[in-house]
Formats: C-alpha cells, structure tokens, sequence
C-alpha cells in the first residue's frame, strides 16, 4: 500500500495542534528565524511541543529554514537547525543551497518550492543530489507531474489549496527592488495585490486601477485522485498566515475528500493514525478565498485572476431582491446572521457592509444607496460559523482495545492500539472474587471503555479471566488513567524519525554559468555552485546593486492570453500596440513576452516615474 500524506500550515503551537487534531498527517511550521513567512515564527521550545503532540499520532513535522542567508548569518543558521533537530523535528524546508556545505545533523532535506522546481532539469539535479522530498512548483500541469515522475525517484509533494504567487516561486524580486523587503528573505510586500493601471505602446491607458496580478487562490480538491495516481506523495494546503478557523475547516475538507478517495482506492493509506470525528461540514468557500481556480492543472486558461480585490471574497450566497428604508431582502442560498460581513462589486471594486440585524426576512444595514435588485452578495465574514469553528473541540482518536488476563497470580490489564503497540498495567495480587458478577463485568467494561478528552477510543474491553473480580469505579478508572498515560507516552518514544545519512552525491549542476537567479547570496552557496560545475555565477539581488531595467518577475500566468490579446493560442482581436506597461503611483513596468516558452516576465524599466 502506498502512504498518502496531507500536510498543513501552522502558523504557531496552537494551530499546529488544531491541524493533527482535524486530520493532517503533517504539518510545516515556521522556527524562530530564516522562514519564508517571518511573521510566523515559533521557538524552538514551541516546535519541541508541536513535535511531540504529532509523534503521538505518528504524524510529522516539517521546520521551514528557507530563506537565502547571508554570510553573517550562516553561524546562527547552522546552530538552529542543530536545534531544530534536538527538538525532534522530522525534516528541514530548505532553499538555500548553502545549507548542503554546513555541518548539519542527518535531518531529511526537502526542496522548498522556492528553490524553483519548475524545469524537469533542475528537478533532475535536485533529486540526484539526494534530497529526500522536492516541493514542485504549483504552475506544472498534470502532464508535466507526471512526466517529472517518470524521471525521478525520491518523493513528490504538491499545492493543492490556498494562495498562489503569480512569480514562479524563487524568481520574484519585485518586492526587494522596489521596498528593499526580500521574498526570498520572508520579507514579500505583496505587489502582485496592488492594484495598477495597463498601458498600451502609445502611452494610453487600457486599464485603470485593476489587480491584475492577483491570482485567485487554488482549489484541486476534485483532481486529488489524479495527483496521487501520478505519484505525488504529500498533498499540501498554503496558509502559515491564516488563522485557526482556517485551518480547522480547510484541513477537515481535505481529510473527507481524502478518507472518501481511500475507501474507493484501498491501494492507498493515510500516512498517520487515528481518525477525528467532525462535528461540522467543512466548506473551503466558507474561509478565506479570493474565488478559485485551478491554475495550470490542465493546462492554460483564462480567468485566472480577482481583479476586484486581493481580499477575502468568501462564498457567493445570492442576490439582492428588495431594497427598502435601511434593510435589504435577499434571493439567497443560505440564511445570514447578526454580524456576518457581506461583498458585492461595485464599480468593478469589492465593497462590503456588515450585517446589523436580521427580523424576519429583513436585513438591517447602515447604508443602502449604493445597492440595486439582482446585485450579487458574498460572505466573507461568516459569524455563526466562525462561532461553532471556535466552539468545536474535536479531539483525535486513535482505537485500541483492553484486555484483562490473569497471569501468575496477578491481574493483567493490557491495552493496545490500531498499531498493534501494547501498554500494561499489572494488579500484583488477584483482587477479591465479586459477589454480584454480572454487575462487577458491566462495571469493568463500562469504565474501561470511557476514553473522555484522551486520545484514544476503546472500541472493546474483553475480559478473559476465569473468575470475575470485584474492583471500585474510582479503582478501574485510576487503572484506565494509567493506561492511557502510559500508551501515550509509549506511542511518543516509539515514533522512529527516519534520518537520512547519505551526503549530497557529486554531480554536475545543469548550467555551467548561472545568473542572479539562482539566488546565490553567500559564500557556501557559491562554494556549492563551484564544487557541482559551476564556472561563472552571479550573486543574489539582495547583495548586490539594484539595477536599471531589473527584472522583478518571471511569470507562467501570461496577461496577454488572460485579457485575449494572444495571437497564438487565441483569435485575438483589437490587440493594443506593444510594449505594454504596468503602472502603479510611482513606477511603470515593462511586460516581455517569452512567447517561445510561453512565458511573461515583468521589468523595471524606470526607477521611478517623472
């Protein structure tokens, strides 16, 4: 049987629990430094609890230390991982190359989707050096996943859900160009959600004020067969600055989807134990989302972006039906409440309003001249939801039974778990013989198989002793305690971290000259590049000088084709003259067509606009 992994995000301790209690069978977390999320990082100290509620599940934990270092920092780096390790973590995300010439522990690597895992080339290189997993870029096709598969051994991992970044992950330098805050360093300001102005040859203006870089957020919850079948091993879900809500309802959709996929496929496991009973119906609709797409996962298509808002656009609930004195009726698919935040677009811009009471069919809101009848509404605030998400405690069970025996003159109770893994707790001396049987057994099953706020579920207590013994309720649940403590405890020792202890094998990188690119921005990164064949390399951006005309941008995502300007793919009609700009308040960019390998990339043309 082939193990099926669903990582998710956490963004702290708290979440990261959330994300084992409501199904992932591993989660990614940030350390205290050197994370592409640097607003979500934990201590180590943090990361050593996190460790230890998910070994108890045998699910993982994955550090994320993938930012490019600088010379200054590879001392502290080194030490963390170092660190990290002790905690127990199960692997380390990584995108500096330099990592691989420190003197780290056997920790697994994987290839952070920032390392640019876009070409089967590079892919190629990456999984012979020996990295134990390569997080794919999330522009591949289906076809090209598969095609990487047939050429690679080590295993695969893929976005299946949440935010996109419009760059190819790695390539993006719009941010430390243009605010001096680095993505490769965690430090990304998000231009791809500013809002600019398109410009034709002529200087004319086609459009204004539009997010036309915001890609809407993935959604492959209906392709998660295919994924699989194509050899992807780990599923993973974006969000390490989401809150805890977030994580519950999106983690809990994907472990259905999954759980349902292995009923049908039982050639396919989870990779972890236990099972969480939800007490509500996940809807990813429901948290936060910019409206979904499929990106690339079938190839090219169009409206990939939200050009009304970069925020949250929530779930599509109906239309407007009655505008009266400051309440609104509604055409809708669900029941709204008090405090529920609604959306419509207005102007070609989000727009939204809080609901301030709901009688009968009337909904009472501050302001209404700016809504008409058949106006479109979205929840993006769903307050009764978000209510129950903080309310529901589910608590993940893993099954196990309890026998009691007798043995050498002494009571044995003896529980095991759904991973065959045995605890006892041994009576020295064979109680009193009870002098009401029938109640005594009911009394033992009943207390034994209560499991409370536990991780476990007792799905039997069997006794196979010749003679039934008199025990108090405060004594078989003092038996049951230590039990579980004990299981519990045993089920945390046991977990076997699976290190690796093969070193980067010696082989040649596929260019013999590398640009800026590649990210090169300390001096065991260029050592890497030097000792794998590299005989010309060019440093990071982030430790050189800016340059005129930089390029911010390397995109999949073409404007062209999204606007239908494409002759090549498309009948295009009334295309603009080229070259086309980009234009925010301050600056305008360059767009260049790569039309051979279909690709856009964005340019500072000027550092700043006259």
């Amino acid at each position: 049987m082939t193990e099926i992994e669903l990582l998710a995000p956490a963004n702290n301790l708290e979440s990261g629990r959330a994300a084992i209690n409501y199904g992932a069978d591993a989660i990614y977390i940030g350390a205290n430094r050197f994370g592409a999320r640097a607003a979500a990082s934990n201590s180590v100290a943090d990361i050593a609890s996190v460790v230890q509620f998910a070994h108890k599940y045998r699910a993982k934990v994955y550090v994320t230390i993938n930012t490019i270092l600088y010379d200054n920092e590879l001392a502290e780096a080194e030490k963390l991982i170092h660190q990290v390790y002790d905690a127990g973590a199960d692997a380390l995300i990584i995108q500096d190359m330099g990592i691989l010439k420190m003197n780290i522990p056997t920790i697994p690597l994987h290839a952070s989707t920032q390392t640019h895992n876009y070409s089967t080339e590079r892919i190629c290189f990456l999984d012979q050096l020996g990295f134990d997993r390569i997080i794919l870029a999330r522009e591949l096709t289906i076809r090209e996943i598969q095609k990487i598969r047939a050429v690679t051994r080590t295993d695969l991992e893929c976005f299946v859900h949440g935010a996109l970044c419009v760059s190819l992950s790695g390539q993006c330098y719009f941010s430390e160009v243009t605010t001096g805050r680095s993505a490769n360093r965690g430090m990304c300001t998000q231009a791809c959600r500013h809002p600019y102005n398109l410009l034709d040859g002529n200087g004319k203006r086609i459009l204004l004020n539009s997010h036309l870089l915001s890609l809407k957020d993935l959604n492959l919850s209906s392709h998660l067969s295919e994924l699989i079948h194509a050899g992807i091993k780990s599923l993973k879900i974006e969000g390490r600055l989401k809150d805890i809500h977030y994580v519950k309802n999106v983690i809990s959709y994907y472990r259905r989807k999954l759980d349902d996929l292995f009923k049908s496929e039982p050639e396919y496991v989870r990779s972890s134990s236990g099972n969480t009973e939800i007490n509500f119906e996940p809807d990813p609709e429901r948290s936060f989302n910019r409206l979904s797409t499929e990106y690339f996962f079938s190839g090219r298509s169009k409206n990939l972006i939200n050009t009304f808002s970069p925020k949250s656009m929530g779930k599509m609930i109906g239309t407007v039906e009655r505008v009266g004195s400051g309440y609104i009726t509604l055409n809708a698919t669900e029941t709204v409440s008090n405090g529920d935040g609604l959306g419509f677009i207005l102007e070609n811009k989000l727009m939204g309003f809080r609901i301030e009471k709901v009688l009968d069919n009337k909904v009472f809101i501050t302001d209404t001249s700016v809504l008409s009848p058949g106006t479109v509404l979205y929840r993006n605030h769903d307050h009764e939801f978000i209510k129950m998400l903080e309310a529901d405690t589910s608590i993940r069970k893993v099954t196990a039974c309890i026998r009691v025996s007798e043995k050498f003159n002494t009571l044995q109770f003896e529980l095991t778990d759904e991973d065959n893994l045995s605890s006892d707790y041994v009576v020295p001396e064979l109680p009193e013989t009870a002098k009401e049987p029938e109640l005594s057994e009911r009394n033992l099953v009943s207390q034994l198989s209560k499991s409370g706020n536990s991780m476990f579920t007792i799905k039997e207590v069997k006794n196979n002793c010749k003679a039934t013994y008199f025990f108090r309720i405060s004594e078989l649940n003092e038996i049951r305690r230590i039990l579980f403590e004990r299981h519990e405890a045993l089920r945390i020792e046991t977990f076997a971290r699976k290190d690796t202890h093969q070193p980067p094998k010696m082989i040649d990188f596929p260019k013999k000259e590398v640009g800026f690119s590649e990210n090169i921005s300390n001096e065991k990164a260029e050592q890497f590049y030097r000792e794998h064949g590299v005989e010309k390399l060019e440093r990071a951006i982030e430790v050189s000088s800016a340059k005129e005309n930089q390029l911010l941008m390397t995109l999949r995502y073409c404007l062209k084709y999204e606007l239908g300007y494409c002759k090549q793919f498309q009948e295009a009609k009334n295309t603009p003259p080229e070259p086309l700009y980009l234009e925010d308040q301050n600056r305008k960019y360059l767009l260049e067509f790569d039309c051979k390998n279909c690709l856009m990339k964005i340019r500072l043309e000027n550092r700043r606009r006259i």
